[in-house]
């Protein structure tokens, strides 16, 4: 396998890209453990959105936001959960999507050990995505091509199996429809929204 990936598909529009990393993998690798998840639920944030931490412009935090694609931002949130989103789009513009939950094909008892949970509750949430995996602000900037964490890209899924909906847990933009999940998914965070 090569050691870079393409994932030149990462640099288009934010709501364009979140349904399209639906099935891709994230292979995580600390030591001789591999864990490996399916993306299943996303939200798309772009600088144009009000909900966005790219809205105000670029600073400090948000950088990696402005980036190129295929990198990782981390951010925490409520002083206790990081949560991890995908920058995509073109370089300058700054967008990306949030990883919302993964449902777990490989080591799934190393996730259910860091987490103290089993079952669909070891990853169907942004902050226990992040715990699962052991992300954190370490990984912030992080080039999901090759290293420790990389996104392994899928084929695209069929219309009829992602539903699209409004994002959760925002005071802003609330009705932009940029959620999207894999239909009838077990480890979709909120389905049905």
């Amino acid at each position: 396998m090569a050691s870079e990936l393409n994932l030149q598909f990462l640099e288009g529009v934010a709501s364009e890209v979140a349904p399209r990393l639906l099935g891709c993998e994230l292979e995580r690798r600390e030591g001789n453990q591999v864990i490996r998840v399916k993306i299943v639920e996303t939200e798309a944030y772009d600088q144009t959105d009000v909900a966005s931490h790219s809205y105000k412009g670029r600073t400090q935090r948000t950088d990696v936001m402005f980036g190129p694609a295929g990198y990782l931002y981390v951010y925490f949130t409520y002083g206790m959960h990081y949560c991890c989103n995908i920058v995509v789009g073109k370089e300058g513009h700054g967008a990306a999507v949030l990883i919302r939950a993964v449902e777990p094909v490989e080591g799934s008892e190393i996730m259910a050990a860091r987490r103290g949970k089993s079952g669909v509750d070891i990853s169907n949430g942004p902050a226990k995505v992040c715990q699962a995996l052991a992300i954190d602000k370490k990984l912030n900037g992080h080039d999901l091509r090759s290293g420790v964490l990389r996104l392994i890209p899928k084929p695209d899924l069929p219309d009829e199996m992602i539903v699209q909906t409004v994002r959760v847990g925002i005071s802003q933009g609330k009705d932009l429809p940029w959620r999207f999940y894999i239909k009838s998914n077990p480890y979709v965070s909120r389905p049905n929204s």
